[in-house]
């Protein structure tokens, strides 16, 4: 018996693919789009200036750091997401958004080939914070909004709240509304 030519190749998987940073908070894994990612940085070697915010308007935003000529509201992780205090060694600083998410630890760098719609049960803020559900290596796994750390009303509400701090940060937030 002759098996016709190519019969055991297995059809080619073309889903969408997404590259992706893993990080954690505290003792949660969470995935974001490296494309929205500009820098990945050490709490310590984090460089530029950090400035804390006078009148913190936000329990999740308590500075605001300068890196090259761009300012970021520095969003804290585990208050983000309403999770026990951490003690942060990282720093994501997002590409569209004025905004620096500090986060216990990157994971690793992978591949999303599926992004899932959240279920009805995250039926509050949390809708905000992510884009969806993927799964990596078997574990599910929520993928944050970029946009979601700080919405363009919290944008508004911390630059109201701190006039003329730091000035670029609030033209910053007002491209991120456009993005």
């Amino acid at each position: 018996m002759t098996q016709p030519v190519g019969s055991n190749m297995t059809p080619r998987d073309t889903r969408p693919r997404e590259q992706v940073a893993v990080f954690s908070i505290a003792q949660h894994s969470f995935v974001i789009s490296a494309a929205a990612i500009q820098e990945i940085r050490s709490t310590d070697g984090l460089g530029g200036t950090v400035v804390e915010l006078d009148r913190p308007v936000l329990r999740k935003v308590g500075h605001i750091v300068e890196r090259d000529a761009r300012y970021y509201y520095v969003v804290s992780g585990f208050e983000h997401f309403h999770l026990p205090p951490t003690r942060p060694t990282t720093v994501l600083i997002l590409r569209n958004a004025p905004v620096a998410v500090l986060v216990d630890r990157i994971e690793e760098m992978a591949e999303m080939r599926v992004l899932l719609a959240l279920p009805q049960s995250f039926c509050g803020e949390e809708r905000n914070w992510y884009r969806g559900l993927t799964v990596l290596d078997r574990t599910v796994l929520p993928v944050a909004n970029p946009l979601g750390f700080l919405t363009p009303a919290e944008l508004r509400q911390l630059d109201e709240q701190n006039p003329g701090l730091l000035h670029t940060a609030g033209n910053a937030s007002l491209e991120s509304e456009r993005v």
